[in-house]
């Protein structure tokens, strides 16, 4: 597998669409400037349709994030939510934060 290969799910795209359209990012981007990201990055991530059902995090609503990484045979979860960090690893997959990333 690609290492630097992003992946994406209807529902991780879903949420990722409704986080950048919250008023609190508008100090760092405007709303045009972080809807561009968005598109970018759904054209250039790889689309992954069928996810497996997850109920492995103590916030069920972090569950897609690993559901996708499992269909998408994931090597690493990037994530700054320690929900998710907490299980690392998980099935395999390593949870880094992206300073942990970057220090590699």
């Amino acid at each position: 597998m690609d290492a630097s290969r992003i992946i994406v799910s209807a529902a991780t795209l879903q949420e990722l669409e409704s986080v950048l359209s919250r008023q609190k990012f508008e100090v760092y981007l405007s709303l045009a400037d972080r809807l561009q990201f968005f598109h970018l990055l759904r054209r250039a991530a790889t689309y992954i349709e069928k996810v497996p059902e997850v109920a492995a995090c103590r916030d069920p609503k972090d569950d897609k994030f690993l559901a996708l990484a499992l269909a998408g045979r994931a090597g690493i979860i990037m994530t700054g939510d320690a929900d998710l960090i907490t299980l690392n690893p998980f099935r395999g997959i390593e949870i880094l934060t992206p300073r942990q990333y970057l220090d590699r």
